[in-house]
């Protein structure tokens, strides 16, 4: 396994839409194995392959305290099954340092692809549902700073963009 490199805001590769998966493979599970072991590392609980610059339709996820509980989302889609909206505070491995209050759906039917390329479908609620359309946004090339006014975005911006040239 290896710990891959997280692209950071303002990066345009973040504004990259993603690809559906055509075919759940070996080389595939690799970099499932891949994205879970830099999640863990980084550390976060959801990362989408948008952040590795890989820019196919996969999420990885795990919202145990333990790392128990992995899910894997291959061609993710959710929708919407409620009006109520809650506010949670988001962060975001390619934003890192900041965390926002964000208004999202508070219930979602996600339907994809396994690791093993078979279908599942399930409904989220709470921190499961935000978590998926976080990461669903990633893929079509969303950050969670589109949500914040252009004051707070331009900020955040600024703040990175002093802190990769200090690192550069």
């Amino acid at each position: 396994m290896a710990i891959l490199n997280i692209l950071e805001f303002p990066d345009p590769r973040l504004r990259t839409i993603a690809k559906p998966v055509d075919t759940v493979d070996d080389a595939l599970r690799q970099l499932i194995d891949d994205m879970f072991e830099t999640m863990y590392e980084a550390p976060g609980i959801g990362l989408a392959a948008t952040q590795i610059n890989v820019h196919k339709r996969l999420v990885v996820m795990d919202l145990s305290e333990d790392r128990s509980e992995p899910r894997v989302f291959i061609n993710p889609e959710f929708e919407t099954l409620t009006d109520e909206v809650e506010q949670y505070q988001e962060g975001c491995l390619s934003v890192p340092g900041f965390y926002e209050t964000v208004e999202r759906p508070q219930k979602v039917r996600i339907k994809a692809l396994d690791r093993d390329g078979q279908p599942f479908e399930l409904i989220a609620e709470g921190l499961l549902a935000v978590c998926i359309q976080h990461e669903c946004d990633h893929l079509n090339g969303k950050l969670f700073v589109d949500y914040l006014s252009t004051l707070k975005r331009d900020r955040i911006k600024k703040k990175l963009e002093k802190l990769h040239r200090q690192q550069a």
